[in-house]
């Protein structure tokens, strides 16, 4: 058996609705599924220690399941999603997808940029557009992360999906030019370039176009008032 694999026990369950699943969890267990392309979902229980474990483990949902089913077929699996009660945290349900080892599946694998890159020392700013990378591989291909090294990138380079070494088998599903990791120049302190418009205004007192607007109704009432005075004449 392959280091990325681990063994797991499950139970068929028959009873399905709330009632159903509040009823397990009562008794320690958390519903699941079991699916995959072509085949029938298997609704099954586990127990929630075992899958938190295995969600905690180095590889993760990357992990491969070899499931022991009580009084049914085995299966290899791995997590495809889980879900937490809001409140209390405690896993509430599992997605299980089946598997074959000689069928490539679709995972996302973290990213690890390593060393200090010299645009870095020389003030700019590493930016990692992607911290996982999506792949494709054998299901006991699957690697634990991949790795790239920044050590030599200058201001304006980058990294990109065709400089990323992968082992055997494995394929990035990734524009080959696709930027991954890149060292740009900081942001701009914007703060002068909000200042620089015009000074600010002294507390208190109107601004530009709050003071226009009085003045001008003023002189049309000045107009106003000298045509009367005017016509009395």
């Amino acid at each position: 058996m392959s280091a990325a694999m681990h063994n797991v026990t499950a139970n068929p369950r028959s009873e399905h609705g709330k009632g159903a699943a509040r009823r397990l969890r009562n008794a320690g267990q958390v519903p699941a599924v079991a699916y995959g392309k072509g085949q029938a979902v298997t609704s099954l229980a586990v127990l929630p220690k075992d899958i938190i474990t295995v969600l905690k483990s180095e590889r993760g949902q990357n992990t491969v399941l070899q499931m022991k089913v009580g009084g049914g077929t085995d299966m290899l699996v791995m997590i495809k999603d889980y879900s937490y009660h809001p409140v209390t945290r405690a896993l509430e349900h599992v997605d299980f997808v089946q598997v074959q080892l000689d069928k490539p599946v679709d995972v996302d694998v973290p990213l690890q940029a390593n060393g200090k890159a010299v645009g870095v020392v020389n003030g700019g700013v590493l930016r990692q557009v992607y911290r996982t990378l999506p792949v494709r591989c054998l299901p006991d291909r699957i690697p634990l992360k991949l790795e790239c090294d920044v050590t030599n990138l200058e201001l304006g380079e980058a990294i990109h999906t065709k400089d990323i070494v992968v082992p055997e088998g494995v394929e990035i599903r990734l524009p080959a030019e696709q930027t991954l990791v890149a060292v740009v120049a900081p942001e701009k302190d914007r703060s002068a370039e909000e200042a620089a418009p015009g000074a600010a205004a002294a507390p208190g007192a109107p601004a530009a176009g709050a003071a226009a607007a009085p003045a001008a109704g003023a002189a049309a009432g000045d107009k106003k008032d000298a045509g009367k005075d005017a016509k009395k004449k």
